[in-house]
């Protein structure tokens, strides 16, 4: 992968071998050229740091595994199609976790896109998996230290871009001091191991623990048109230069909620999700998306879906969807 004085990036595009876990040693058979000063894509882009300007519109690894998020993907072969489209179609920001397979996820992301010049690799620490397929929790300091370089080795990096604390469970913050955890990912940061630092399932008074150690650029939270509970937390980010990224787009709803959101999509003749991805994307400029697929063609879709502008009544109609239960 080269860039140009342009400001674009070659990614060669090599066949894979099918059944294999490598790519194929042969020359590429044809290079795609990704402008990466365009901004079409919907958005267009939001600066966390001066050294960390991302697409709002980004993409979650985690589908990429195997069922349950566990195990290798059920074809290796499309994992890398997609996450090479992802390239071609000009998105600079992945998402992805080392406990997504677990390991697996950022080992097929090293196969597929490493060097990764042009991209920008988002991702978290504090949990892990266990045999039953579950998440618990892993955040202690030693193995939060564990985990960066777990995903320091599987991503074949040196230094990595922003690292989450994840605190919460999978769809809410839990309380207590987050002090402990995020003061030794903060010392990882000044080793040298991590450029950012954010956090994932936290609230606001955890926000401000954080930033009294390090700068945090990113919060990555559960939000929606239907789970609001984040909404002061979305505007107090916004005001500060953080980036907000949600996740779950289409989860928690009620059946009223969802009722209505589906009336909302008939109306418009469009998808829920498009629904759903667009109004988060004009809910707040340092709104950042990161849906995730296994698919190409939902790849596509995702990317198609989240460009779609909503008229303003039915904004307004969204926006009353998270007081109906």
């Amino acid at each position: 992968m080269l860039r140009t004085g342009s400001g674009s990036i070659l990614v060669p595009v090599v066949p894979v071998v099918p059944g294999s876990r490598g790519i194929c040693p042969v020359t590429p058979a044809r290079r795609i050229v990704v402008d990466m000063n365009d901004t079409t894509l919907p958005g267009g882009t939001y600066r966390l740091a001066d050294d960390l300007e991302l697409t709002r519109v980004g993409y979650g690894a985690m589908q990429l595994a195997g069922t349950g998020v566990f195990g290798p993907p059920a074809d290796r072969d499309e994992a890398i199609r997609v996450l090479r489209t992802v390239v071609e179609l000009g998105i600079t920001h992945i998402d992805t976790s080392d406990f997504y397979g677990p390991h697996v996820t950022n080992q097929v992301i090293r196969e597929a896109l490493h060097p990764y010049d042009g991209l920008h690799l988002v991702t978290k620490v504090g949990a892990r998996r266990d045999e039953q397929g579950g998440w618990p929790h892993a955040r202690e300091p030693h193995e939060l230290v564990e985990q960066v370089h777990d995903n320091l080795r599987n991503l074949g990096l040196d230094q990595l871009d922003v690292v989450n604390l994840r605190m919460g469970g999978f769809d809410a913050p839990e309380p207590g001091s987050i002090a402990p955890q995020f003061e030794a990912l903060a010392e990882l940061q000044q080793q040298g191991l991590i450029k950012h630092l954010g956090l994932s399932t936290v609230d606001a008074g955890q926000l401000a623990e954080a930033q009294a150690i390090a700068p945090v650029v990113c919060v990555q939270n559960m939000y929606n048109v239907a789970r609001r509970e984040d909404d002061a937390l979305v505007d107090l980010t916004a005001e500060q230069g953080i980036a907000y990224v949600p996740y779950f787009p289409l989860g928690g709803f009620s059946p009223i909620q969802s009722g209505a959101l589906d009336a909302v999509a008939a109306r418009l003749g469009v998808s829920r999700l498009t629904v759903a991805l667009s109004w988060l994307l004009q809910r707040s400029p340092n709104m950042l998306l990161i849906p995730g697929t296994s698919s190409v063609a939902h790849l596509r879709d995702n990317v198609a879906s989240a460009g779609y502008e909503l008229p303003a009544d039915a904004v307004a109609e969204l926006d009353a969807i998270g007081t109906a239960r």
